[in-house]
């Protein structure tokens, strides 16, 4: 069925890859350690990997229903683990195994290129949530919208600036979601994440740096927050949510179509001018198309793929270098 290639890697005969196309893409994508000379190997390594996580993993999970571009490949492995212990043995496994994790939040800053992902992607979607005082703690899957309203109806303010941004809170902080000179970061009093070795461990206001676009929290997955917030009149706040809601919806993309923002804003400029001013707006590639509302986002028709994504993203980069001198930084996390 396959040779052994002269790199010492699985090769499939050629009558063999016609035959399963799935198995070649496979082998690929596996590591010096997963190497086989017998595709029964694998049974055992996926039983040793998966015991007593049985309810928590499963294997070959279609990936676009998690991306708000409604499109990607399928998980080698996919889990959804209910607590930190099943995280922390799922992350000690497979690193041990040294195979690729990856983390997926609420899809709505990630591109997946790849048609199989190997290894393990990890989906974080516990929203645990609640009040303590003056400070809200959240999980790390908790919707950022839902943390805001929350906040709002409970008195306390700060985070209502940040409306209309989409995700979650692992990814707010992660990058330091920001709007209207507000960050998310400002109001982090402490973070609690998860290291590569396992390791459940908290950061203090004084371990964490938040800068434009950015943060220091670079470990294995961000499993929640506490925002210190200020005691406030429920209805004023409500009110100037709403109001940045109303601004920020207009300019977003509606509708049923998939959709993803692409790039980061420049000190003191937006991607959006920025593209607009490079003549890009409505520009189409394939199935995707720059939005006509906002010129940062993509917005995707049906039987658009992965790659006319990525090449409507680097005919805007060549535009706005060309015509306004400017290299554009991607906020997108793009899964080759």
């Amino acid at each position: 069925m396959y040779n052994i290639d002269t790199y010492g890697k699985p090769r499939l005969s050629s009558e063999a890859a016609l035959q399963f196309p799935r198995l070649v893409d496979y082998i690929s994508t596996i590591g010096h350690r997963h190497e086989w000379n017998d595709p029964q190997e694998r049974k055992p390594m996926a039983m040793e990997l998966v015991q007593g996580l049985e309810h928590v993993v499963r294997r070959d999970e279609p990936l676009a229903n998690y991306s708000w571009f409604r499109l990607g490949g399928i998980a080698d492995y996919f889990a959804e683990p209910t607590n930190t212990d099943e995280l922390s043995l799922l992350v000690r496994r497979f690193r041990a195994a040294e195979m690729p994790i990856r983390i997926l939040g609420g899809g709505s800053n990630v591109l997946i290129s790849r048609p199989i992902v190997a290894g393990l992607v990890i989906h974080l979607a516990t929203p645990d949530l609640r009040v303590a005082g003056h400070s809200l703690v959240a999980g790390a899957g908790a919707k950022l919208g839902h943390v805001i309203a929350t906040a709002v109806r409970e008195g306390l303010g700060g985070l209502e600036a940040l409306v209309g941004i989409p995700g979650t809170v692992g990814g707010a902080l992660r990058r330091n979601a920001a709007s209207q000179g507000n960050d998310i970061g400002q109001w982090t009093g402490e973070v609690t994440v998860m290291t590569r070795e396992g390791l459940v461990e908290k950061r203090n206001s004084e371990q964490l740096l938040f800068g434009y676009g950015h943060s220091n929290l670079d470990e294995m997955a961000i499993l929640g927050g506490r925002f210190d917030l200020e005691p406030g009149d429920p209805s004023e706040l409500t009110r100037r949510m709403q109001k940045n809601w109303i601004v920020k919806r207009a300019r977003q993309p509606v509708g049923d179509l998939g959709h993803g923002r692409i790039f980061a804003d420049p000190h003191g400029l937006t991607a959006s001018e920025l593209v607009e001013q490079a003549g890009m707006r409505n520009v189409e590639q394939g199935g995707a198309r720059v939005s006509d509302r906002d010129a940062n986002f993509i917005v995707t028709q049906p039987g658009a793929t992965s790659d006319d994504i990525l090449r409507l993203i680097e005919r805007i980069r060549e535009q706005v270098t060309m015509k306004l001198g400017l290299e554009l930084e991607l906020q997108l996390d793009v899964w080759h």
